[in-house]
């Protein structure tokens, strides 16, 4: 059976930008082995496939897959599936609803004469705050001196939305440049409820970087040994949650431009928005671009 996938690069508006995704959109049939044989294949940070979904009031079961398993929820794969089932419609649809490990993900479709200009995913999970990390360890998981970390906000700390990663403030640009992922240290702190992963950010952004409000960078295990993700919509709605959670706002929507992948060659812009009423965060989502970059089909051997 030939089978159909499209590539695209998701949270820029140019190729070769933002974090690849690959979709392959006739997934029906294929065992979870398989599927995570095809994500190790295409060594992207995450593949997805798309398969009909449970409810037919829903447009499709998403299941995603990293080059070494199944994860329960991501951002940029939410934001990159809903693209291109989105601009293969023959009317781009408003709103896209997903069958995911982590719950129902809600995919809002922006269009500009006919044309998808923008997808914003719903996070399928309140903010959940967990386990604290002490600034030294935080610190020896980037390469970095304890000074480096800033905890008058918040300490280091276990967070999610669907997918569970340490965030880390630190105190300046300069030092989100300078971090660097220490295996060691990764080994003696992780697994850590749920997470294996670290996302930095920096308020320090400098006049050449703006608009953005922050600037982060995001660290994980990839194929062989530790990688840099240079989107990670995720993290970033957890992130952009845990900002509004301790803002003082009772009531609104923050909002915050989140640049990612400049310092690995491949920038990325997050557009995150945060509901509060009564002074609790009621939902969490992030959008952007993503660009179409390139398709195909393969047939998995054995298969007719």
């Amino acid at each position: 059976m030939q089978r159909r996938y499209i590539t695209v690069d998701v949270f820029t508006d140019r190729a070769f930008g933002g974090n690849p995704l690959a979709v392959v959109l006739d997934a029906g049939g294929l065992s979870t082995e398989q599927m995570q044989a095809v994500a190790t294949e295409f060594n992207y940070s995450e593949t997805t496939f798309v398969l009909p979904p449970a409810d037919r009031a829903h447009d499709a079961q998403v299941r995603i897959f990293t080059v070494n398993r199944e994860i329960p929820f991501a951002g940029h794969p939410n934001v990159g599936t809903a693209f291109v089932l989105a601009t293969l419609a023959d009317k781009p649809p408003a709103r896209l609803l997903f069958e995911e490990k982590a719950g129902l993900v809600p995919v809002e479709v922006v269009t500009e004469q006919g044309k998808v200009v923008n997808t914003e995913f719903t996070a399928p999970q309140p903010l959940k705050r967990m386990s604290h990390v002490s600034a030294e360890q935080a610190a020896a998981l980037l390469t970095l001196s304890a000074s480096d970390v800033r905890t008058d906000r918040h300490p280091p700390q276990v967070i999610s939305v669907g997918l569970s990663f340490v965030a880390v403030e630190l105190a300046s640009r300069e030092a989100l440049r300078r971090a660097r992922p220490d295996a060691p240290a990764f080994a003696k702190t992780f697994p850590c409820d749920g997470s294996d992963a670290v996302y930095l950010y920096t308020r320090d952004v400098p006049s050449g970087e703006k608009p953005c409000d922050l600037q982060a960078r995001m660290f994980h295990p990839g194929a062989s040994g530790l990688s840099e993700d240079p989107a990670t919509g995720g993290a970033t709605a957890a992130a952009a949650a845990l900002l509004a959670d301790l803002d003082d706002m009772r009531d609104g929507e923050l909002k915050l431009r989140i640049g990612q992948g400049v310092d690995m060659g491949r920038p990325s812009l997050l557009l995150t928005r945060v509901r509060k009423q009564s002074g609790k965060v009621a939902s969490i989502h992030v959008g952007g671009s993503s660009v179409k970059m390139m398709e195909g089909t393969f047939q998995l051997a054995g298969e007719g």
